[in-house]
């Protein structure tokens, strides 16, 4: 395995792989502190293509919180370590002046429900202009035939689809189930700097949503009832959610009945961390094609 700092080093390393036969290129892009979620990526990755790339940058430009970008942990050596692990052959870890050299001016935004509501509305829209933008970057440096992104980011996963097919960038986008630790949560690399406490605390998150899902396989089929049964899991662990939405799995528009498929979305701060997770709700059989 090897670590390169620039695109055109990066770009070398790939024409070398191609002319050796190693044609199928697969693209993890992360922004390092890797944990088992990341891993299932590589090792998807690495079972339909020849070579695998795993980027490693904290993006600035997505952080709307400067705690948050400062805080975010770097551990390159030891991401380093895992990414060999699970098969990477080449981590693109550039610098910042390398993504966004002097008078970097273009920036790439959705406009919409995709980047408005949920994570675009919480933290506003210079987020997912910034995580296009660098998505964008990335996937042009890379060149890969696919990109695999983890469900649990479910909105961005849209984002960037949308993104890739508007722009006609040739990379296949590959959305992999969400990483859950034994106990349900959804891996993160913030759930490091959870206490013992809110880490108790923050598995309501999946239970609120394994409670909703009950409730929609119980035959409730109003989104009004599933919110009021979703609510009261996180209100007993003293979660107030950011939001609590549940909408049309690809256009994230709202919804008011339970009879197609549905993501319910949640975001909450538990202690000092923000948390998110996701996951789409069945209608009952049956009752499929109802307007919502």
């Amino acid at each position: 395995m090897k670590i390169v700092r620039t695109v055109q080093d990066l770009r070398r390393e790939l024409d070398e792989a191609r002319a050796d036969g190693r044609g199928r290129v697969g693209f993890v892009p992360t922004m390092g502190a890797l944990h088992e979620g990341h891993l299932s990526l590589v090792r998807a990755a690495r079972a339909e293509n020849d070579v695998v790339v795993l980027s490693i940058f904290v993006n600035p430009t997505q952080f709307t919180e400067a705690a948050d970008l400062s805080g975010y942990p770097r551990q390159e050596a030891a991401d380093a370590a895992l990414a060999e692990g699970a098969g990477v052959d080449l981590i693109f870890a550039p610098e910042a002046s390398e993504v966004y050299p002097s008078g970097f001016a273009t920036t790439v935004h959705l406009s919409g429900a995709l980047t408005e509501t949920l994570e675009g509305a919480a933290r506003g829209g210079a987020h997912f202009d910034g995580v296009a933008t660098v998505v964008a970057k990335l996937l042009l440096a890379v060149g890969a035939d696919a990109a695999y992104f983890g469900q649990k980011d479910a909105q961005q996963v849209l984002v960037v689809t949308r993104m890739v097919a508007d722009l006609g960038i040739p990379t296949r986008i590959v959305a992999c189930p969400t990483s859950r630790d034994d106990d349900g949560l959804a891996r993160s690399s913030r759930n490091v700097r959870l206490s013992a406490e809110d880490r108790t605390r923050a598995l309501a998150i999946p239970r609120a949503l394994a409670a909703a899902a009950a409730a929609v396989s119980g035959g409730e089929a109003s989104a009004e009832a599933v919110h009021g049964v979703a609510a009261a899991v996180l209100a007993d662990a003293g979660i107030e959610p950011e939001y609590l939405a549940f909408v049309d799995p690809a256009s994230l528009e709202p919804v008011r009945t339970m009879d197609a498929p549905v993501l319910c979305a949640i975001a909450a701060r538990v202690g000092e961390v923000r948390l998110i997770d996701n996951a789409v709700i069945e209608p009952v059989a049956g009752t499929e094609g109802g307007a919502a």
